[in-house]
C-alpha cells in the first residue's frame, strides 16, 4: 500500500506536467508540501479517472487527511486551461489558450502576448503623418509634422490644431494646405476644415476614389487608472510607430499642468509621445480612440497627455452644427465638494451650509454673468437648470452649448439658507 501511495502521485503529476506545469516539493518532515499544478484539456479525463482509482484504493477520502507525518500534505489545485466546449480533447493544438495573431483573447480582462498588437492592427492603417509648410512674412522657415487618425471613409481626419494651424499666422476659420501621408504610402492634399484652438482639436479632410482605412471612436468615460492603452503616431517622423502604457489619470486638469485659461481636463498617460506625435490616437485593447496625443512634459519622461474622446465627440458634434465650437461662460470658479473638503470647511466656519455634495464657488468673476445674477463667493450650487448636482462636469454638461438662455440655479448659503438664482450664459471669449 505505501509503494502505491508513492507511484500514484508521481504519475499524476507527471501526466499533469506533460502539457505544463511548475512543480516544487519536499518530503522532508519538517515542511509541508504543495503542489500547484495548471491541467491542459487534452489530459483531463485520465487525470481523472487516475484520481478515482487511487480513491477507491485509499482507506481514507483524499490525500488532505493522509497522515502529513507519514505522506506528507499535498493540496492540489487543478486549473483547467479552457473548457471542454471551447477546446475538443483530441485536438492539442486547440487546447492552447492563445494563437499568436488569431485575433483572439486569452480570457475576459487577460492581457495576452498579442493584445496589444491585436489593439494596433484594428487602427493603425488609420493613423496618417501630416506635414504643413511654415513660413514667416512669406519666407520658408521649415515644417510643422504631426500625425492624424482618418475617423471616416470619405477621409476625414482628426487631429490637433497646433499642427496644422500657425496660431501666429492663421485664424482659426482659415482654410490651410495639408500633406498627408498614409501608412501604405500613398499621399494626398488635405484641408483644413475646422480647426479649435482653446480645445486644440482640428479636422483635416481629403478626397480619395480608392477606400480609405478608418479607426474607431470609443469612450473615454469609464476609463480608469491602470487601464492599458496604446499610443500610435510618426514622432520625428517616423511612421508607423506603436507605444504602449497605462491610463496614469483619466480627469488631469490644465490648472495642475500650470495651463491657463478655460478650464480644460485631459487623460495622462506613461505611453512615450514625442514630437510627432500630436494629434495621434490613443487606443485602448479593443482598438478603440479613446483620446487624442496632444503634447507631454519635456522635462520629464511618461507624462503625456490626451483629449478625452467624449470631448472630442462634442467638439465634432459642434463643428458639423455650428461651425465652431460655442462655450457658454457664465464667471463662475468652482471646485467639486466631498466629505472631507466639506468638513474641514465646517471646521472653519460653522455656519457653512449643510451639504454632503455639491459644488463650491470660491470666486466670481466681476462683470460677469454670474456677478449680475446674484452669485456670491461661498456658494454651494446643489441644483443647475432643476437638474441635482454633484461636480463641475455636469453643470458643464447641463450647460452644454446654452448661450442666451435663462437657467434656474439653486445654491445653499451659510446657515443652510437656500437661494433660487437666474443667470444666463454668454459666448466665451475664445482668447480667454
Amino acid at each position: 500500500m505505501t509503494n502505491l501511495l508513492r507511484r500514484v502521485p508521481l504519475r499524476l503529476v507527471a501526466m499533469a506536467a506533460v502539457g505544463s506545469g511548475l512543480i516544487h516539493s519536499n518530503t522532508a518532515s519538517d515542511f509541508k508540501t504543495s503542489m500547484r499544478v495548471v491541467v491542459p484539456v487534452t489530459f483531463r479525463d485520465a487525470l481523472n479517472s487516475s484520481w478515482m482509482v487511487l480513491q477507491d484504493m485509499l482507506p481514507c477520502q483524499s490525500f488532505l487527511s493522509l497522515d502529513p507525518s507519514r505522506y506528507g500534505n499535498f493540496p492540489f489545485l487543478l486549473s483547467r486551461v479552457a473548457s471542454a466546449e471551447s477546446a475538443p480533447p483530441a485536438d492539442t493544438k486547440k487546447a492552447a489558450p492563445f494563437d499568436v495573431g488569431d485575433g483572439t483573447k486569452p480570457c475576459c480582462g487577460c492581457l495576452g502576448r498579442d493584445t496589444i498588437a491585436n489593439a494596433a492592427a484594428k487602427v493603425g492603417s488609420a493613423v496618417v503623418n501630416l506635414s504643413v509648410p511654415r513660413g514667416y512674412h512669406g519666407f520658408a522657415v521649415g515644417r510643422s509634422m504631426g500625425s492624424g487618425t482618418i475617423i471616416d471613409k470619405d477621409g476625414t481626419i482628426l487631429t490637433c490644431a497646433h499642427v496644422v494651424v500657425d496660431s501666429q499666422r492663421l485664424s482659426t476659420s482659415s482654410k490651410g494646405k495639408v500633406e498627408v501621408t498614409l501608412q501604405d504610402g500613398r499621399t494626398f492634399e488635405g484641408t483644413v476644415v475646422n480647426a479649435d484652438m482653446h480645445s486644440d482639436i482640428a479636422i483635416v479632410k481629403i478626397n480619395s476614389k480608392t477606400p480609405l482605412p478608418s479607426a474607431k471612436l470609443g469612450s473615454s468615460r469609464k476609463l480608469r487608472p491602470g487601464e492599458w492603452v496604446v499610443a500610435l503616431g510618426c514622432p520625428l517622423s517616423l511612421q508607423n510607430t506603436i507605444t504602449a502604457g497605462i491610463i496614469s489619470c483619466v480627469d488631469r486638469k490644465s490648472s495642475d499642468l500650470g495651463i491657463g485659461g478655460m478650464r480644460r481636463e485631459y487623460l495622462q498617460t506613461d505611453c512615450a509621445i514625442n514630437a510627432g506625435n500630436s494629434g495621434g490616437p490613443l487606443v485602448n485593447i479593443d482598438g478603440e480612440v479613446i483620446g487624442v496625443n496632444i503634447m507631454k512634459v519635456a522635462a520629464a519622461d511618461g507624462l503625456g497627455f490626451s483629449v478625452p474622446i467624449d470631448a472630442v465627440t462634442k467638439i465634432i458634434e459642434h463643428f458639423k452644427t455650428k461651425g465652431r465650437v460655442v462655450r457658454p461662460w457664465i464667471g463662475l470658479k468652482m471646485l467639486d465638494l466631498n466629505d472631507m473638503i466639506v468638513a474641514q470647511l465646517k471646521e472653519r466656519d460653522p455656519a457653512f451650509p449643510v451639504v454632503s455634495k455639491g459644488v463650491l464657488v470660491p470666486v466670481v468673476v466681476p462683470g460677469s454673468p454670474a456677478e449680475r445674477s446674484g452669485f456670491h463667493p461661498g456658494d454651494v450650487v446643489v441644483e443647475f437648470d432643476g437638474i441635482p448636482v454633484q461636480s463641475i462636469n455636469q453643470i458643464t454638461d447641463i450647460l452644454g452649448d446654452k448661450v442666451g438662455k435663462p437657467l434656474k440655479v439653486m445654491v445653499k448659503r451659510s446657515n443652510d439658507i437656500s437661494v433660487t438664482l437666474t443667470v444666463i450664459a454668454e459666448e466665451a471669449n475664445p482668447d480667454m
